[in-house]
């Protein structure tokens, strides 16, 4: 049973303890945008803790000193891939996904919480540290996109957010166990867990839903669901609305399709609903304020992205290099 949000925020703070947030990024492409929104994101709500940016050794450097300047810690991590296999992937660029799992190695933190680079917090979410120790916290995923259409679940129709508009029959055996997604997760970074997901993982066949998929079936017996207002998938706004109060959502994962802000058109299916475009608006509301750039500890101000379009430059301070250089962000397939 997943807790209450009014009971996750009045739980009780035990002193200070050394935390962050965590995020991943891999290549030259756009998702860096998402990341600086992000750092953003977390600075408009007041977090105590700082996010850790782990990069695969192909984000280049102009990329990294944006972060930094943003107020961000970068950590190179080294990729880790799956088993060889013929499985397909439900998205081509999931395989690269396998290296989160270098985030377990930052044991310097006694507890982090990870979140995708296209994910924003519009609420301070800071007490989920305060969790006990020992479980795997996440918010369940939506199985009824066509990403799913793989799943037996798909295929009948069940989904865990609503479990009883269609009942799991008894002829397909158990129910599944309950599934997290995996772009919003508390963790504690362990060596030895960090060890033993690596050598697991060289003996479990990959799945469509990569890391994901790994992710739920080596936690499935310590995971506890947290409420959705954690993270908030889009396609819950028209598969399950019942379930949704906006007002009461803390953090919004743009992984629908054509609904990430640096990218966003309008033209794909369910991106000109009204709370979409309201969604999209508050990720820049948030991106494009300077007064929300990182300040170093001299009151330097830091760099400023800037937002012209879904090629927007990327502008690095004069700390780093000549500020007449830009770069621009090539877009990611």
């Amino acid at each position: 049973m997943a807790p209450a949000a009014s009971d996750l925020n009045k739980i009780p703070d035990s002193g200070p303890k050394k935390r962050a947030y965590v995020t991943f990024l891999a290549g030259d492409g756009d998702y860096v945008k998402g990341v600086v929104g992000l750092a953003k994101g977390l600075r408009k709500v007041n977090s105590k803790y700082p996010l850790v940016v782990a990069v695969l050794p192909d984000v280049p450097v102009e990329h990294r000193r944006i972060l930094e300047a943003q107020g961000c810690v970068v950590r190179e991590i080294e990729p880790v891939y799956p088993p060889e296999s013929e499985t397909q992937f439900a998205m081509a660029y999931y395989v690269i996904n396998y290296s989160k799992l270098r985030i377990w190695e930052f044991v310097e933190y006694e507890k982090m919480i990870y979140l995708d680079g296209d994910i924003q917090v519009f609420d301070n979410i800071d007490h989920l540290f305060d969790l006990p120790d020992g479980y795997f916290y996440a918010v369940m995923d939506c199985f009824c996109e066509k990403t799913w259409s793989h799943t037996p679940q798909y295929k009948i129709g069940y989904c865990q957010q609503s479990p009883e508009k269609v009942k799991w029959p008894a002829e397909m055996g158990p129910k599944p166990s309950l599934f997290f997604n995996a772009g919003m997760f508390v963790f504690e970074p362990s060596i030895d867990t960090c060890r033993d997901l690596l050598s697991t993982l060289r003996v479990t066949p990959p799945t469509p839903f990569a890391e994901q998929d790994f992710l739920n079936l080596y936690f499935k017996d310590i995971y506890k669901p947290l409420p959705l207002i954690y993270n908030l998938v889009l396609a819950m706004l028209w598969r399950h609305p019942e379930n949704v109060d906006l007002e009461q959502v803390k953090v919004v994962h743009y992984c629908a399709a054509g609904s990430k802000p640096w990218r966003y058109t309008g033209k794909e299916e369910n991106m000109q609903r009204e709370d979409i475009k309201m969604l999209v608006k508050k990720w820049w509301d948030i991106y494009n304020d300077k007064s929300l750039d990182y300040k170093n500890p001299n009151g330097n101000m830091a760099v400023h992205v800037t937002a012209a379009g879904n090629n927007g430059e990327m502008v690095l301070p004069s700390a780093f290099t000549d500020p007449k250089v830009v770069v621009c962000a090539p877009s990611a397939a």
